[in-house]
C-alpha cells in the first residue's frame, strides 16, 4: 500500500500561506524516503510539549498520491463567553464528515480569533461509530501528534496542521476530531452554524474509543477547519465560498443536506470543501458588534480558498449580504468588482471559477424595491460574463417562475431567502459538473 511523506509540523500565520502545504506537497514527489522536519521558508514553528508521541500508527514515506481536502470549515470569529478561560479543562469531539476518503488523514487546527496561544495538550482522530456518535468505531482512534510531539502551541492568529497517520478514512463518513487543553487560552476559535452535533467532555477524554464521557451535545465546531486525506484516485477539491446559503444554515440538522453535500455526491473524485460563513460579504467584514468576525470573501480567501489542500476549482455564492447588511452599498458595480477581484486572485493560482447569480429574497424582512434592483444589476453583470469563467444560476433554478422576486414556496425554508433541503438538491443539481471537471487536469502534486 502507497504511504504518504510524514508532514513536519506546521503553522500557518493570519491570512493563511499556500506556499506552506504547497512546499509540503513539492518534497512528496521529489524524495520519496525523507522524513520532512520543516515546510516554507519563514513559516514559524508551533511549540510542542515535552513527551514524544507513540509513532505505530504515523504515516510512512511513498511517492504514489497526494494529499487532498476532503472536509473544511471557515472559521468565523471567536466563540461567545470564552473570552478568559477558552476550554480549559474540557475535551471537545468534533464530529464532521468527508467528501472522499483516503489511507491516511491530518487535520487542521487554527487559533484565527485567539488573543493569547493555545495549547493543545492532546488529539486524536477516528471514524465514529454511527452517524453523529460520540463514540469510535473499534480500532480506528488514533492519537495524534505535531511534530513528532503530542503537545502543541498555536500563536494567537495562527493554524497547525498535524503529523499524518494511517487510518483508513471512507467517502461520506463522520470522523471524530477530539482536542484537549488543559491551560486557559481565551477566546475559542469556532464554526457556529455546523448543522451537526458535536460533543464536549469534562476532563482529558480524547483517547477515549467510547462516548460515555461526552454527555455535553454542542451545534458549534470548535479549533478544527480542515481534514485532508492521502488519496491515490481522486483528483482534487473544490471550494464553495459563500454565505449562510452555502453554510446551510436551514438545511435539516445533522442529516448532511446542505447543497455542497448533496454536490459531493456528484463529484466522487473530488473532495467538495464548503466555505460557507453566515452573513458574509463580498466586501466588509464585521457581524454584529465585533469588526473581527466574520471577515470578508476578499479578506479570507486566499485562508479559506487558495491555502487548502489540493484545491483545483471554486464556486462562489456571495453578494445577497453585502445588499441586505449594507444599507448603503447600493452600488451593484461596486460588488461586481468585488466578485472580479476574488476571479482574478484565483487565476493567479490556476484555478477555474464558477460563479452564481444572486437567488431571490422578495418577502424578506426589510426588502424592497431598491434591493431588488441592485440584486437585478448583480445578476445581469453576472450573466453577461467577464465576470466568472462559468455561470450557475442559482437565481432561475429557485425562483418562482410566477413571481420572480421570490423563492418557490416548494424550495423556501419559510422566512423567503433561505432554501429548505429541497432547494440545496436543485441547487447541487444546477451545477454543470461535467463543464467543471472538464476543465480541470489531473492532480499532479499533493
Amino acid at each position: 500500500m502507497n504511504r504518504p511523506p510524514l508532514a513536519a509540523r506546521q503553522v500557518l500565520p493570519r491570512g493563511a500561506v499556500p506556499a506552506a502545504l504547497a512546499a509540503l506537497a513539492a518534497a512528496a514527489t521529489v524524495v520519496a524516503a525523507v522524513l520532512f522536519t520543516d515546510t516554507g521558508a519563514g513559516v514559524p514553528r508551533a511549540q510542542a510539549g515535552p513527551h514524544a508521541v507513540a509513532r505505530s500508527h504515523s504515516a510512512v514515506p511513498a511517492v504514489a498520491g497526494h494529499w487532498v481536502g476532503s472536509w473544511a470549515a471557515a472559521p468565523a470569529g471567536a466563540e461567545p463567553a470564552t473570552d478568559v478561560r477558552g476550554m480549559a479543562g474540557r475535551s471537545v469531539r468534533n464530529v464532521v464528515h468527508t467528501s472522499i476518503g483516503g489511507t491516511n488523514a491530518r487535520i487542521q487546527l487554527s487559533n484565527l480569533f485567539g488573543r493569547r496561544p493555545l495549547t493543545i495538550g492532546h488529539a486524536s482522530l477516528a471514524l465514529a461509530a454511527s452517524p453523529g456518535s460520540p463514540a469510535a468505531a473499534p480500532g480506528t482512534l488514533r492519537r495524534l501528534a505535531f511534530g513528532g510531539r503530542e503537545q502543541v502551541t498555536i500563536p494567537a492568529g495562527q493554524a497547525v496542521v498535524s503529523d499524518p497517520v494511517r487510518l483508513d478514512v471512507p467517502r461520506a463518513a463522520d470522523v471524530l476530531v477530539s482536542t484537549y487543553s488543559r491551560t486557559p487560552s481565551g477566546p475559542v476559535t469556532f464554526h457556529p452554524h455546523a448543522r451537526q452535533t458535536s460533543w464536549l467532555a469534562s476532563g482529558d477524554h480524547t483517547q477515549d474509543a467510547g462516548g460515555a464521557a461526552y454527555a455535553e451535545r454542542t451545534p458549534y465546531w470548535r479549533y478544527v477547519t480542515a481534514l485532508d486525506v492521502w488519496s491515490t484516485g481522486t483528483r482534487g477539491a473544490v471550494v464553495a465560498l459563500g454565505d449562510s446559503i452555502t453554510d446551510g444554515v436551514t438545511a435539516t440538522f445533522g442529516a448532511d443536506h446542505r447543497w455542497t453535500d448533496v454536490l459531493a455526491g456528484q463529484l466522487p473524485d473530488y473532495g467538495v470543501l464548503n466555505e460557507g460563513i453566515s452573513g458574509n460579504r463580498v466586501l466588509l467584514g464585521g457581524m454584529g458588534g465585533s469588526a473581527v468576525d466574520n471577515p470578508s470573501a476578499l479578506g479570507r480567501f486566499d485562508r479559506d480558498v487558495l491555502a487548502r489542500t489540493g484545491v483545483r476549482a471554486v464556486v462562489v455564492e456571495l453578494g445577497i449580504n453585502d445588499i441586505l447588511r449594507s444599507p448603503q452599498q447600493l452600488d451593484p458595480a461596486r460588488i461586481v468588482d468585488g466578485l472580479r477581484d476574488l476571479v482574478r486572485r484565483a487565476h493567479v493560482h490556476g484555478l477555474r471559477v464558477i460563479g452564481s447569480t444572486l437567488s431571490p429574497f422578495g418577502g424578506h424582512g426589510g426588502v424592497g424595491a431598491e434591493q431588488e434592483r441592485v440584486r437585478q444589476g448583480v445578476n445581469a453583470a453576472v450573466r453577461a460574463g467577464g465576470v466568472f469563467d462559468g455561470v450557475v444560476d442559482f437565481d432561475v433554478v429557485l425562483r418562482d417562475p410566477a413571481n420572480p422576486q421570490r423563492l418557490l414556496a416548494a424550495y423556501d425554508c419559510g422566512d423567503h431567502l433561505h432554501p429548505n433541503d429541497a432547494g440545496y438538491r436543485a441547487m447541487a443539481g444546477a451545477v454543470d459538473t461535467g463543464a467543471l471537471t472538464g476543465w480541470l487536469s489531473p492532480l499532479t502534486r499533493p
